[in-house]
């Protein structure tokens, strides 16, 4: 099984030292949390994790979730954990103080989601989905609704599911066939089935509430007539308490190659009662409070198993003895293989990676509570454009660089990696559904080229790319170097955003084709940015602690030397257009 330590002092650090952004800093319901007790909350965050949560990875993964006699159960130990778990009020984290939570900012809760995704990805579905339902219902329901679920979903009793995938349609969501039929009461019969429902069904909790799009029959085809509905496993009566079994049913449960654990399941629908959420034929834009903020969460869980990964491979890298380094020192016998070149350059490559998406999170937490909270609207707006640009990029690159850096601590493993006593084979296979729920990164990569660069609101990229270079400017000499390569990479995204904006005027195969490209470019130069404001602390305050500044320091020029190039390479490769992939003909 890996061992995890989560990185409370790094994320200390982000608290501490990048919390500066002036709007973030205006909120008035945040300024009594202080960095103690942001720390207090992360100290016993990483004691559930790393005693309680960590071995319930191995465990679901040798003990998948089963359907028996139409019963969902959850692998051993987990029901003992998730008791454990929502005594200790971690499902109340984020959640408003009205409904029973604690009210903690996003730039908190992401750091628990990473702890929670690196020590059991499995056991954090069960809750994670909970919280966006309740962001959900908490957005878009009736006052009636929010006071009638909502509490027991914060306290962690009730648990959350999204249901919007069908046997006919998973991206073209127009598609789906699941129907609502009115009744007199203004409840809404719900009839059809779902796939690949994440905590579909299981023995966690006392009630499972499904927010499912479907279909009212006045309503007409395509994505404008989808509604939302919430459809609770067991009917709740007026005064709160559970009543009859809804018209739901588990029909199978998937055999998975990775996230064992968690129950994965095909829902049947059969005249279950349901409620609307939000208006009529908008529940598509209802849904998406609950994806946006899903599909961040998801970037995060593959952060959180790239640091798991790299733990373990750094560890391993120390004690595993193999052939003589270029510099050995040893007369006899073999060096450990952190000696070695490659090994060294693959760590610092995880390394500079995880560093920086944890400090590029930090900085899009900051803009989702602006974007949520901020007084004023010119000022929230702004921001909900920087998360809405962002979004595909997190949950795109991160997820995709956490296959890179998972595949890498195989190879460090070497054999070892490849069985199944280290742990780590099964991190690759935990991290490989990541790429693909939420919207596949794909998909991700042309809603960012098609919808994101520019909206209502002006040319969102340009905004972007003006506040960057205006907040990257210093009299420091020695960030001038970073400085310098990372305004180079600049001018190319700058050059690439206008290359695709010209094209998708003229030829949209050679912007599809692009898409990758286009986001892991814009990615790896977010990533950078979110390095120089690291950097600016580590010269500023080098002498408080002269060796974690050096360390970063040390890191950052890695990913500037090493990594950031990448950038320019994904624009040159895209730049050749889609001539020769559309006229291929494939036998």
């Amino acid at each position: 099984m890996p061992s995890y330590t989560a990185p409370v002092d790094d994320m200390m650090f982000l608290f501490e030292k990048l919390r500066n952004n002036q709007k973030y800093n205006e909120l008035e319901k945040y300024k009594e949390v202080t960095s103690d007790l942001v720390k207090d909350i992360l100290q016993e965050a990483a004691k559930i994790n790393q005693n309680l949560i960590l071995p319930l990875a191995k465990a679901g993964d040798e003990n998948p979730a089963v359907l028996e006699n139409g019963v969902v159960r959850t692998p051993p130990g987990y029901k003992e954990a998730y008791k454990k778990y929502i005594e200790d009020g971690w499902t109340s984290l984020s959640c408003d103080p009205k409904y029973g939570g604690q009210g903690m900012p996003k730039t908190v809760s992401a750091f628990f989601d990473e702890m929670l995704s690196s020590a059991s990805l499995s056991f954090k579905l069960y809750s994670e989905l909970s919280i966006g339902a309740y962001n959900c219902i908490n957005h878009h329901a009736t006052d009636e609704i929010k006071n009638k679920y909502l509490p027991k979903i914060v306290e962690g009793k009730w648990s959350g599911t999204m249901c919007l995938t069908e046997p006919v349609c998973g991206t073209d969501l127009g598609l789906l066939r699941t129907k609502a039929k009115k009744q007199t009461d203004g409840t809404y019969k719900i009839s059809g089935q779902k796939i690949f429902i994440t905590s579909g069904d299981h023995d966690l909790t006392e009630n499972i509430i499904h927010l499912v799009l479907a279909r009212a029959d006045d309503s007409p085809e395509g994505t404008k007539g989808i509604s939302l509905f919430l459809v609770p496993k067991f009917v709740v009566k007026d005064d709160g308490t559970i009543g009859p079994r809804n018209g739901i049913s588990t029909g199978s449960i998937e055999t998975k190659m990775g996230i064992k654990g968690s129950a994965t399941c095909v829902l049947n629908f059969d005249d279950a009662t349901g409620y609307m959420i939000g208006a009529k034929e908008k529940g598509l834009s209802a849904m998406f409070t609950m994806m946006n903020l899903e599909r961040i969460v998801v970037g995060i869980q593959g952060l959180g198993i790239s640091e798991i990964a790299y733990q373990n491979s750094l560890t391993y890298a120390k004690e595993r003895k193999q052939g003589k380094s270029n510099n050995s020192k040893s007369k006899n016998g073999a060096d450990f293989i952190i000696e070695h070149a490659d090994i060294r350059r693959t760590l610092l490559n995880m390394k500079s990676i995880i560093e920086g998406e944890r400090a590029l999170c930090f900085w899009l937490s900051q803009q989702t509570e602006v974007s949520l909270n901020h007084p004023d609207e010119k000022t929230r707006q702004e921001a909900l454009d920087y998360v809405s640009l962002m979004t595909p990029v997190v949950k795109s690159l991160f997820t995709d660089l956490a296959m890179e850096i998972t595949s890498d601590a195989m190879q460090i493993h070497g054999g070892y990696g490849y069985t199944k006593d280290q742990g780590i084979e099964q991190l690759y296979r935990d991290n490989r559904i990541t790429p693909i729920y939420e919207g596949t990164n794909s998909v991700q990569a042309s809603d960012l080229v098609f919808r994101k660069l520019s909206n209502k609101n002006g040319n969102i990229i340009n905004k972007f790319l003006d506040q960057v270079k205006s907040e990257c400017k210093t009299d420091n000499e020695k960030i001038e170097p970073f400085l310098s390569e990372f305004n180079k990479n600049l001018d190319t995204l700058k050059k690439f955003s206008d290359w695709m904006t010209d094209k998708a005027k003229t030829e949209k195969d050679d912007v599809s084709a692009a898409a990758n490209d286009y986001l892991k470019t814009l990615g790896y130069v977010s990533i950078a940015y979110a390095w120089i404001k690291v950097l600016e602390v580590s010269f500023k305050d080098y002498e408080e602690n002269k060796n974690f500044y050096n360390d970063k320091i040390d890191t950052a020029r890695f990913y500037f030397d090493k990594v950031l190039p990448r950038a320019e390479q994904h624009y040159k490769s895209a730049i050749s257009g889609s001539s020769n992939i559309m006229n291929f003909k494939f036998n």
